[in-house]
């Protein structure tokens, strides 16, 4: 056999192995936090992601969070939008105020990463940089325990890279939560070249016991979800770059000729202008196909700081 079937038929034992796993996982009950292992989370970032996983955690999982960020001004923020959530879920009668108690109970918030000393499972949610991500890597691997296993919710960048920063590779996995994390039902799973099973099995059990439906991607450039959903929303910011058509018929269109629940123009705005255009540079750079070469009017608009819904205007006003 050759070396190129070789490596290939070695890839495809392993996708076998983690498929099987996952399979075995979706057929057995729902796990608790505490069956793996699991007696506190920390969620590194507290900005709309960190904040949604963070609030599932504590809510579906009933673990203990703790949330660390430099910014105490974001730390105040993450406080106040989860309990304005909750509130909101009273005033639906889904919740009651002892419910919500208790779940704000088992949070707590802290500019010191050293709080993770206690975590058996971090996830990192911060902005898409592979080079913030690498160093806070190798700061968590300092500041936990050998055997807590570091998630990071990139949604483009490669695990196996990120893994490389920690002084515990086989520890790493990507955990892409969906946005918002408290409504969508996903988490996609994906193990870094040197990710062990123990942790794959773990991190698929925690998704679970946070209410969440998985999916396992091969570490490759965006994965599933933005592999296909980028480049799909690139081109609607080309056609209106071009003037094929207005963004309110862009996404009319695609709303109704293809039952989407939003346009691509205004789920960008939700997304994120920022992060569509960081997604589509590690695509375009990773793969070298010029099919993935980011719009010009995107980067104009990530440039003018028009990001979307975030920062109050992007392809439309908010």
């Amino acid at each position: 056999m050759s070396t190129t079937r070789s490596f290939f038929a070695l890839r495809n034992t392993v996708s076998k192995a983690r498929l099987h796993t996952t399979r075995s996982l979706c057929e057995n009950a729902k796990p608790s936090a505490k069956d793996l292992g699991i007696s506190r989370v920390g969620v590194l970032g507290a900005g709309q992601m960190g904040a949604g996983i963070g609030l599932v955690a504590a809510r579906m999982a009933k673990v203990p969070v703790t949330f660390v960020d430099a910014n105490p001004v974001q730390l105040e923020k993450s406080s106040k939008f989860l309990q304005a959530l909750l509130d909101k879920d009273i005033s639906k009668g889904r919740l009651t105020g002892e419910e919500k108690e208790e779940i704000m109970g088992r949070m707590t918030w802290s500019e010191k990463v050293e709080e993770f000393n206690s975590a058996n499972f971090v996830i990192e949610a911060v902005s898409e940089n592979v080079d913030l991500k690498r160093k806070l890597f190798g700061i968590l691997s300092e500041v936990t325990t050998p055997e807590t296993i570091l998630a990071t919710n990139t949604s483009s960048i490669s695990i196996t890279n990120i893994a490389a920063a920690s002084s515990r590779p086989e520890k790493v996995i990507g955990m892409h939560f969906m946005n918002p994390v408290p409504v969508m039902k996903l988490v996609e799973i994906i193990p870094g070249l040197a990710t062990d099973e123990n942790t794959l099995k773990t991190t698929l059990g925690l998704s679970q016991a946070m209410g969440k439906v998985t999916t396992t991607s091969q570490d490759v450039p965006g994965f599933i979800a933005n592999r296909l959903l980028m480049p799909y929303i690139n081109e609607a910011v080309i056609a209106l770059e071009q003037g094929i058509a207005t963004k309110e018929d862009i996404d009319t269109t695609m709303k109704l000729g293809t039952n989407n629940p939003m346009g691509p123009l205004t789920l960008a705005d939700f997304i994120g202008l920022d992060t569509c255009l960081a997604i589509m540079r590690v695509l375009h750079t990773e793969l070298g196909d010029t099919k993935y070469r980011p719009a010009v009017l995107l980067k104009k608009y990530v440039d003018a700081g028009w990001l979307g819904k975030k920062s109050g205007r992007g392809f439309y006003q908010y």
